[in-house]
């Protein structure tokens, strides 16, 4: 079964990009593959631009619908493989046998917490326990 874990800011003004980022960066020290999903194409190029300049000192392999990147930016969800998901949408995602694990991201701000809230109770409609860490 798909594993869903949503990481939360209680206290940080840190941003979804940038959290995405450095957990995709630590993440990519197992042999894992990314996949972040996002529709918009405006935030694709954000998210493109976000991991070619959060660290000056390290580069990670990513590219817009670019499966063999390690990191692939796409409207598009995969339909092979095994993939760990950022999920960028408003949306919960409906789990497929290709997602391993699903990553959600919320900034402290009501706005999001409030879209966060919902996914949290879909994922558990659909008989998911999601995982919750704070920061």
């Amino acid at each position: 079964m798909t594993k869903v874990s949503f990481y939360l800011f209680e206290n940080s003004v840190e941003r979804q990009v940038g959290s995405a980022c450095r957990l995709s960066r630590k993440l990519l020290r197992q042999p894992v593959r990314i996949w972040w999903y996002c529709c918009q194409a405006e935030q694709q190029q954000l998210l493109d631009e976000a991991l070619w300049t959060f660290d000056p000192q390290s580069f990670i392999p990513h590219g817009i619908d670019q499966p063999q990147a390690s990191v692939c930016i796409s409207a598009q969800l995969p339909d092979q493989g095994s993939w760990l998901i950022f999920n960028f949408e408003q949306q919960a995602l409906e789990p497929q046998d290709t997602f391993e694990h699903i990553i959600e991201i919320v900034e402290n701000q009501e706005s999001t917490k409030i879209i966060g809230r919902n996914k949290f109770r879909q994922y558990r409609d659909w008989g998911i326990s999601p995982r919750t860490f704070k920061l």
